[in-house]
């Protein structure tokens, strides 16, 4: 485990900033990192029970016909599933890190402080916005796997591939995103049973420009300009827009949201995301971050996507 020491994690002084993008939409939108969403003591779990019913047709049924009860029919149900998987970050900060606070490095101008002033804390929050990011880039585009034996990683089935593998995506094989587009996904998904309940799409940054251009109108005002559209009106519901930069360039996802709920699995005694110190090896504070989650997508016929969309 990598010791962070005074001369690997110096300190600084002024406001602190990354580039990192830390927005994480989809998961907020179910309810982000704090556990309210579902809980399993399985790592495996159910995202639906799904059954069908034929093909509609008109009834040729003549009153002597009726006398006699029909070959009996029946309904078959089968079930989905996701599973929970592993998210784990770790610190090491040496005691003698922890009590150079007020050691700072580059510019040192008299009544400046430590922007960090507890590296321990620091880190730890750093290593929540990670799982974060981690969490997001795994519900929209994580690949399934089953864990088979402890070597193996569980990995929870992201967004985009449900509706890729159930076909219910469209391939725009390196089209620029336009309506006519949208609207093929929007009768698609009517056709094949969408609810349409919570409907929100998302975007990457190229795309949500291209939303925009494709649905905006110019404001009136001769003072104000630009356009931001987060939300469009359909045949079939309102749909929210939200760029995800966690979306692929090449993609965009509509979901209905009132199907998706995060999963944690918690573990006895200790919760469902925590932190907890290590045993002690020397002068250092060692912990880890711990946590099990899984997305419960609900069934792939409530979501769509578009892929292969141009990217520049």
């Amino acid at each position: 485990m990598t010791l962070g020491t005074t001369w690997n994690l110096p300190n600084y002084s002024g406001e602190l900033f990354t580039a990192a993008h830390k927005q994480t939409p989809f998961l907020t939108m179910i309810g982000g990192l704090s556990g309210g969403g579902m809980t399993t003591t399985n790592h495996e779990f159910p995202t639906s029970s799904e059954y069908d019913l034929p093909e509609p047709k008109q009834p040729e049924i003549s009153e002597k016909a009726s006398a006699t009860a029909p070959d009996a029919t029946h309904v078959a149900r089968d079930q989905k599933k996701n599973v929970t998987q592993i998210f784990h970050e770790a610190i090491n900060i040496s005691y003698q890190k922890m009590s150079n606070a007020d050691r700072l490095q580059g510019i040192n101008t008299a009544g400046q402080q430590n922007n960090a002033p507890s590296e321990k804390d620091f880190q730890i929050a750093r290593k929540l916005e990670i799982i974060a990011r981690d969490v997001e880039y795994s519900f929209l585009n994580g690949k399934y796997q089953e864990a088979t034996d402890e070597d193996t990683p569980a990995k929870t089935r992201g967004m985009f591939e449900l509706v890729e593998e159930a076909g219910r995506a469209i391939n725009a094989d390196g089209a620029e995103l336009e309506k006519a587009i949208i609207q093929q996904l929007l009768r698609d998904m009517a056709t094949d049973g969408a609810a349409f309940s919570n409907m929100v799409l998302f975007a990457n940054a190229y795309n949500k420009q291209k939303l925009t251009e494709i649905y905006g109108y110019a404001p009136e005002h001769r003072n104000v300009g630009g356009l931001n559209i987060e939300q469009i009106e359909t045949d079939f519901a309102q749909i929210g827009i939200v760029w995800d930069p966690f979306v692929p360039v090449d993609k965009i996802l509509l979901a209905d949201m009132s199907v998706v709920k995060p999963v944690f699995q918690p573990v006895p005694g200790k919760g469902v995301l925590f932190y907890e110190e290590l045993a002690k090896s020397g002068a250092s504070e060692k912990g880890q971050i711990y946590g099990q989650i899984g997305l419960a997508h609900g069934p792939a016929f409530y979501h769509g996507a578009i892929t292969g969309l141009v990217t520049e």
